[in-house]
This record gives structure tokens, C-alpha cells and sequence, in this order.
């Protein structure tokens, strides 16, 4: 085992030193087995999303397809079992993720070592692609050990193990961030750790913002509170962007990664440095908790094992010193400021050595604990796990979604304002009580007339006996009339309509009745006082004949005129004369 050790590392150390020959960037991480792991479940959970609708994948199918990738990788024989279902799509999104992610994994390493040692100076291959296997699948580290890749239940005597290495992981992945601005895995587990209300949800957007811009999520991030923090007309973001909600999370998690940088910039000697970053993020972690904390006693404990590997690197010379001199982050001829360029490489390539000795730890025992959704709680309300976290909080049910006509049209209809439809009331409707308070009792309008209106004085009464006189020589239209009021009376006041109290429902009617013949009685009167109906124009009255006797020469004319003229006939004599 110690000799495996020692060649894992002599191949790791020559791939460090040549790997700028292969690759285009500098700075690319290693991926170990547990992140090998890692990154291949959540390439089958997106398989499956693609094609089954649901971002999840059995643990069973992820430890099966675990073990054709590597033995397809290191071209060994396939297993006796069969391979699972869309193994093609599976392998080139894992894949597309160690590009996007600027990393690389084991496997690759030892494919790429014909090409990057040297025929004079470096051995031949150093590990054979069986104890590669071997190792990658825990079956080297304790033969006695049944196969790993049967999962186990977690226990109780686990779980401080278990939150160790979480902490541990969070670790590294601050220290990646510095290192590779692209590691995608390495800012899903330090987002919300500690807690910053940076949820799924907040996760969610900022993977779907760094998808749109075609670029990493740290990128999209980073870019997004630059915006926010220069502020003005041009450079703000737009109030509709998903990542306004989580501004403050945001720039705290950046904020934090800018301290970091500085402290790479302004400690030159490296070993120091290394301390001094190991330390920010040990008081990041242990900041609010008490000293019996699980979380804080892992944090301590990490802090003083990383910062001691730190110092024996530094005393080894694993930094690439005595190398050929190539290292991540040369600057370049043109650099404005030279001095301000060269700050930091020293340190960041201690942070490599000490990522790639992470890599080459001994992976899991325990897959279930690994890859269960199951994970610690190191903040917040949910664990770190990587799988529930690229997971979209919309889970889908399977089922295909309701057609956008159908939905828009749906929605039009809720926000359509409804009239309200009075129904029609039945002739039993007098037994029933009615939901809403009538327009007249809220308007609180009168419903009939004042008393002083209803009684019958002066020549009203006169009215109402004649009226009354009527009903007596009609006695068939108006009995059967009162009937009917008598027997609606009889059944009770209909609701709504009647006030309670007072007079009953039959003798109001009664009254009102008489009140309206007496109103029509006045006014056959007032037109036939003015000649006609109340519509018709008033007409002259024609004037009376009267008859005038002229004097004549007959006898007793004398003894005529000699009578006495009647008021106003000696006017007429005169006008008919003219």
C-alpha cells in the first residue's frame, strides 16, 4: 500500500510539471474517487431528468455504472453484468462536467502519463491500470473488508466521522475556489456554509443564470454582485433577474472569497499564508457556535491537520520549486504591474499540492454515506448534499404538463372580474332566508310611507269611503285581491322585504292598496275640475247667445224699452251695434 502511495504521487507530481503541455489552463484540479463518484451520480440524475422527467438516481444504479466507467476508462474487461440503461449519455455527461469544471480525475492522469514524462529521467509507468482499479474501487486499502461497493446502513457511532469530512470538504473547496474559479462542485458546498439563506432555491438560480451566460456558477455569481455593487443606469442588473432576491447572500459569500484573495496577495511567504487561509475559514465555521459543537470541534480539528500538511510541504519542496518553473497563474510579459502579478503564485501552487494530496486520499468506505441525501447539517436547515442541491425545488411528477394555451387561458379566467348573478326566486321563497342583507336595508331606505301619509284626513276621508264603497259594489275583483294579500300574510313576512316589528304584512298591503285608489280618485278629480285628462290642453268655454230685441214700430215698442236692462246687457247692446 505504501509503495502505491508513494507511485499515486510520483504520477500526480509529473502530470503537476508537464500538465501545460495537454492542457490549456494551469490551474486544473485533480477529482479523487469520492469526487469521481460525486460528479458521476449527479450526471446520471441529469440523464435521467432529460429523460425520465425526475433529477434522482438509485444508489444501486450509480455503483454499477461506477464500476463500467472505470473499467472502460483503464480499457479493462467489462463485468459479467450488464450495463444500465443510456450508459452512452451517462459517460459523456460526466465527461462534459470534468471540461466545464476545468478538472480532471485519476483515470485521466494515468492515460495522460506516456505523454508527459520524460524517457530519460522519470520511470515507466508507475501504476498499472488493475491497482488504479483497485484503488479507485477501496479493494487495496483492507483485504479483509467485503466489497465496498455494498452500501451500508450509517450508524450513530458514524456520524462524527462523518461531519468531519464534510467539514473537511468544505475546506478544500474554499481553497479550490482560489485556485480553479470553475469547480462547480466546489461552490455547491460552500454556498451556504455557513448559513447565508442561500437555499436550493437560491442554487437553483444561480445555476440557471450561469447556464444562460454559458459559464461557471462562482463566475455567474461573482458577476452578478460586481453589477449590483457598481450600481448605476447601465450596469445594474434588471429587477426582474431571480438573484435580486438573494443579494445579501450573495455578496456575503462573495465578500468573503474577495478577504481570501487579499490574504493571497498581501502574505508573500506561502507557508504563512496557507495558515492564514486555513484559519479565516476556521473562524468562518466556528463563528456562533459553542465549543462542544460537533461542527466546531471537526473545524478545529481540520484546521490544525491542513495547516500542519501545509508547513510539510513547504519544508519538502512540493511547491515545484526545484521544477522546470512552470507554474499556474505566469504572468505575462505585458503585465501592467509585475510585482502585483507575481503575488500569491507561490502560495497557489502550495494549494495545489496540497488539493492533489487530497485527491489521493483513500476514498469512502461507506458509499451510502457519500452519496445519501442524508448528509450533515453543517448550517441552516439542510445538508450538503451535492445531489439535492442541483436538484430544482420544482420537482416534476412524471405526468406531461397542461398546455400553455390552456394555462393562459386559465389564468385569464381567475383574474376576470365576475358579475353577480341574482337568482330567481320561486313562490317558496318565503320560507327561506336570504345570504346577503337587501339593497335597501344596507342603503337603509324607507319601504313604505310615514304614518302621517298612510292616515286618512280632510277630504281623504271621503276617499277612503268611497273607495270602500267601491270594493263593496265590486266585490269579486277586490275579495279575491284581498284574499290573496290575506293568504301571503298568512304565510308570513317574505325575507328581506318586511321589517320585523310593527304593523303585519296584510294590513300594510291593505293600506298601501287604498292609499294608491286614493291618489288615483284625486287626480279623476283635478281633470274633470279642468275639463279633461290631466294630458289634454285646457279648452275655452264658448261664449253664451244672447238674444236682443230691436225697437220696432210696432205698438208697446214704448212700454218694452221702458223695462229694466238685466247687469250687463246695455254692454252687449253696444257692441253688437258696432
Amino acid at each position: 500500500m505504501e509503495d502505491l502511495g508513494e507511485n499515486l504521487k510520483l504520477m500526480v507530481k509529473i502530470f503537476r510539471r508537464e500538465c501545460h503541455r495537454v492542457l490549456r489552463s494551469e490551474r486544473t484540479t485533480i477529482h479523487g474517487a469520492d469526487g469521481m463518484l460525486m460528479l458521476l451520480q449527479l450526471a446520471m440524475a441529469e440523464v435521467s431528468k432529460q429523460h425520465a422527467g425526475e433529477f434522482k438516481v438509485a444508489l444501486s444504479d450509480v455503483l454499477m455504472a461506477w464500476k463500467h466507467l472505470l473499467l472502460d476508462k483503464l480499457h479493462l474487461p467489462p463485468p459479467d453484468f450488464a450495463r444500465s440503461e443510456n450508459y452512452e449519455l451517462i459517460l459523456e455527461a460526466y465527461e462534459s462536467s470534468l471540461k466545464r469544471s476545468n478538472a480532471v480525475d485519476l483515470v485521466d492522469i494515468l492515460s495522460m502519463y506516456e505523454q508527459l514524462r520524460l524517457v530519460d529521467s522519470d520511470p515507466g509507468e508507475p501504476v498499472s491500470p488493475i491497482q488504479m482499479f483497485e484503488f479507485l474501487s477501496g479493494n487495496t486499502e483492507v483485504s479483509e473488508l467485503p466489497d465496498s461497493s455494498v452500501p451500508s446502513t450509517p450508524s450513530r457511532a458514524s456520524r462524527p466521522s462523518q461531519v468531519k469530512l464534510a467539514v473537511r470538504r468544505v475546506f478544500c473547496s474554499y481553497l479550490s475556489l482560489l485556485v480553479n474559479a470553475k469547480n462547480d462542485m466546489a461552490l455547491a458546498l460552500t454556498l451556504n456554509v455557513p448559513d447565508r439563506a442561500l437555499g436550493r432555491r437560491a442554487f437553483t438560480d444561480a445555476k440557471h443564470a450561469a447556464h444562460d451566460g454559458s459559464t461557471s456558477l462562482f463566475l455567474a455569481v461573482t458577476s452578478f454582485v460586481r453589477a449590483v455593487q457598481l450600481g448605476g443606469k447601465g450596469y445594474a442588473p434588471p429587477e426582474s433577474d431571480p438573484l435580486r432576491k438573494h443579494v445579501k447572500g450573495l455578496s456575503d459569500y462573495v465578500q468573503f472569497l474577495d478577504d481570501l484573495e487579499e490574504i493571497l496577495g498581501e502574505v508573500p511567504d506561502p507557508s504563512a499564508c496557507g495558515g492564514r487561509l486555513v484559519g479565516a475559514v476556521r473562524a468562518l465555521l466556528v463563528k456562533g457556535r459553542g465549543g462542544g459543537d460537533g461542527v466546531c470541534v471537526a473545524a478545529e480539528e481540520t484546521a490544525k491537520e491542513l495547516k500542519e500538511t501545509i508547513r510539510q510541504l513547504q519544508a519538502s519542496g512540493a511547491d515545484g520549486r526545484s521544477g522546470t518553473g512552470i507554474s499556474p497563474a505566469r504572468p505575462r510579459a505585458h503585465a501592467v504591474n509585475h510585482c502585483t502579478a507575481l503575488g500569491g503564485r507561490d502560495t497557489v501552487k502550495l494549494l495545489m499540492a496540497l488539493l492533489d494530496q487530497e485527491a489521493l486520499a483513500a476514498p469512502c468506505r461507506n458509499k451510502a454515506e457519500l452519496l445519501s441525501e442524508d448528509q450533515p447539517v453543517l448550517s441552516g436547515e439542510e445538508g450538503t448534499c451535492v445531489l439535492g442541491l442541483f436538484r430544482s425545488p420544482e420537482v416534476s411528477t412524471g405526468s406531461s404538463p397542461e398546455p400553455l394555451k390552456s394555462r393562459v387561458q386559465t389564468r385569464l379566467d381567475l383574474l376576470k372580474p365576475k358579475a353577480k348573478v341574482g337568482g330567481i326566486r320561486s313562490q317558496f321563497a318565503c320560507t327561506y332566508e336570504d345570504e346577503d342583507e337587501p339593497l335597501s336595508r344596507v342603503l337603509e331606505f324607507p319601504r313604505q310611507a310615514p304614518e302621517h301619509l298612510n292616515t286618512p284626513t280632510g277630504p281623504e276621508e271621503n276617499t277612503y269611503a268611497e273607495s270602500s264603497s267601491t270594493s263593496s259594489e265590486c266585490p269579486n275583483k277586490e275579495q279575491s285581491a284581498v284574499r290573496r294579500r290575506g293568504g301571503a300574510a298568512a304565510l308570513g313576512p317574505r325575507s328581506g322585504n318586511v321589517r320585523d316589528g310593527g304593523a303585519s304584512a296584510g294590513e300594510q298591503t291593505v293600506a298601501r292598496a287604498q292609499q294608491r285608489k286614493g291618489n288615483k280618485r284625486k287626480q279623476a278629480d283635478s281633470s274633470d275640475q279642468h275639463g279633461g285628462a290631466e294630458n289634454e290642453p285646457p279648452q275655452k268655454k264658448p261664449l253664451a247667445r244672447v238674444s236682443v230685441k230691436m225697437p220696432g214700430k210696432r205698438a208697446g215698442g214704448k212700454a218694452a224699452s221702458k223695462k229694466k236692462l238685466i247687469a250687463g246687457q246695455g254692454t252687449l247692446t253696444g257692441f253688437f251695434r258696432v
